[in-house]
């Protein structure tokens, strides 16, 4: 690696030539690596895990005794709104400081504001403290997203890359059977008492967030963004530092020549107007596929679980306390999707299975709402479809983080991803509970019907423009998916 300054005090970016981002994708899987997806990934399973207990236990909340002066329609509605707007506003804000400030920075901030902000939401005593926590819980998650993701598939070989993130961005699933499951303990009133059980559902995540703080801050800047920002040396000697511990574990196996260098000019920072024209003007088809990935998963979700437990007490008499049995059955499903398909993303590859998911899940959620209608499913039937929806759903969502983390340049990554989810997740996210809350409560099954039809065309639709646009990413470096814009090229 060449580095062309003028002098060695601290300089200006200059031009670097670095076989960095090749060395990174040459590697084997390791120990080393389990320790980025343990680091960066777990945390999606607190993610889930807090969701989950908030809809689960929307129906304690809204009762007497609970502590809260509230309803349940508040919780599944403007709660809900709130923490998913947090979440946009804290992607594009997080996501702005990962692309300046680095990686790592902002994974340990973006991890300490939602511990923050799951401990006082434990501590609520009125509604407005709820909904105003709920909003900073959804604005530490919504940083997670730009910088997780960034980072993730910033070390993650190539050849693995697809479904490491798939799994990781589906554990969130995972959270959630463990919060369905402590939604059944903490509703559990001879056990907790009405105004306790679900504050202690929040303070367990803030101890189990806590250790995952630990354990993250052993895992490194991402060296592709450290070259970029002037920083050449350090990448270097961090790439150096990981093929060692590499070797250590396969019994000091040379490694494969790195497959190429690449010459950048290094840049301390990218502006918004140089973000904005890059996704519209140099890439229409990508940010359209990314727009249309982001809507059609949001509307889905939205359609199923934000009336999921409305649906089960409205509609098959499910008692309040025994929903979570139903939602920990989907939640499975929604987490062997991504376990057992994500590999498919890396061989068969990325337009294929992203299409084939998204129109899998639309057309059978079609299918369940036209049995719904006709009055054909138990509650363990219509849990049983929902979970095969959701097992091609979740793999489907899962590749949206993964798509727009790989088909932009790398200065432009955690802003794209951030972006695509403030965007994506506010039509779906904000409109969805709002409109979903309505029809799912009403308790008229046209209503439910109409919901779920909503989210299948929204699928439906993103399976199409997947199957025209969708980029070959499968097995290729970023660098080679998309060029840096920092890029020197050849005269």
């Amino acid at each position: 690696m060449s580095v062309d300054h003028q002098d060695r005090r601290p300089p200006e970016p200059g031009t670097v030539t670095t076989a960095v981002p090749a060395r990174l994708d040459r590697l084997p899987w390791s120990r080393w690596h389990w320790t980025v997806v343990i680091g960066l990934g777990t945390v999606w399973i607190l993610d889930g895990l807090e969701v989950t207990v908030v809809g689960n236990i929307a129906g304690r909340l809204s009762e007497s005794g609970s502590g809260l002066p509230i309803s349940s329609s508040q919780v599944t509605g403007i709660a809900a709104a709130l923490y998913v707007a947090g979440a946009c506003v804290g992607a594009l804000f997080f996501g702005w400081l990962t692309d300046r400030f680095g990686r790592k920075k902002l994974f340990l901030i973006t991890l300490a504001v939602y511990l923050a902000a799951t401990a006082l939401t434990a501590l609520s005593f009125s509604s407005w403290w709820f909904f105003v926590f709920r909003f900073f819980t959804g604005f530490g998650i919504g940083g997670e997203y730009a910088a997780i993701n960034s980072a993730i598939d910033e070390l993650i070989p190539s050849a693995f890359r697809g479904r490491v993130d798939l799994i990781i961005n589906g554990s969130f699933w995972l959270g959630a059977i463990g919060g369905s499951l402590l939604s059944i303990v903490a509703l559990d009133t001879d056990l907790f008492a009405k105004n306790v059980g679900w504050r202690l559902t929040f303070a367990l995540g803030v101890i189990l967030g806590l250790v995952i703080l630990l354990v993250r801050r052993n895992v490194p800047e991402s060296p592709r963004w450290l070259f970029i920002h002037g920083r050449g040396e350090e990448a270097d000697s961090l790439v150096t530092g990981i093929e060692e511990k590499v070797r250590a574990q396969h019994h000091e196996r040379e490694l494969p020549p790195p497959a190429g260098e690449i010459t950048i000019h290094q840049r301390k920072s990218v502006g918004f107007m140089e973000i904005a024209r890059t996704v519209f003007r140099s890439y229409p088809r990508r940010t359209t596929l990314g727009l249309a990935l982001f809507i059609g998963q949001a509307f889905l979700y939205n359609a199923i679980t934000f009336g999921f437990g409305a649906i089960l007490t409205k509609f098959f008499d499910v008692p309040t306390g025994s929903t979570g049995y139903y939602f920990a059955v989907i939640a499975a499903g929604n987490f062997l999707g991504p376990l057992l398909l994500g590999r498919f993303f890396d061989t068969v590859g990325r337009r294929i299975m992203i299409s084939s998911t998204y129109l899998l899940s639309g057309i059978l959620l079609f299918g369940t709402a036209w049995l719904f209608d006709r009055g054909s499913l138990s509650a363990t039937t219509l849990t049983a479809c929902w979970s095969v929806v959701l097992f091609f759903a979740s793999a489907g969502a899962s590749s949206a983080y993964l798509t727009v983390s790989e088909i932009f340049p790398m200065e432009t990554r955690a802003m794209a991803i951030a972006f695509f989810y403030a965007i994506g997740t506010a039509a779906g996210g904000i409109s969805g509970p709002l409109l979903f809350a309505d029809l799912t409560a009403s308790g008229k099954v046209g209503d439910t019907v109409l919901a779920f039809q909503v989210g299948a065309s929204l699928m439906c639709v993103a399976g199409l423009v997947a199957a025209a646009f969708a980029v070959r990413a499968e097995q290729r470096s970023l660098e080679d998916v998309a060029r840096p814009l920092s890029e020197v090229t050849a005269a």
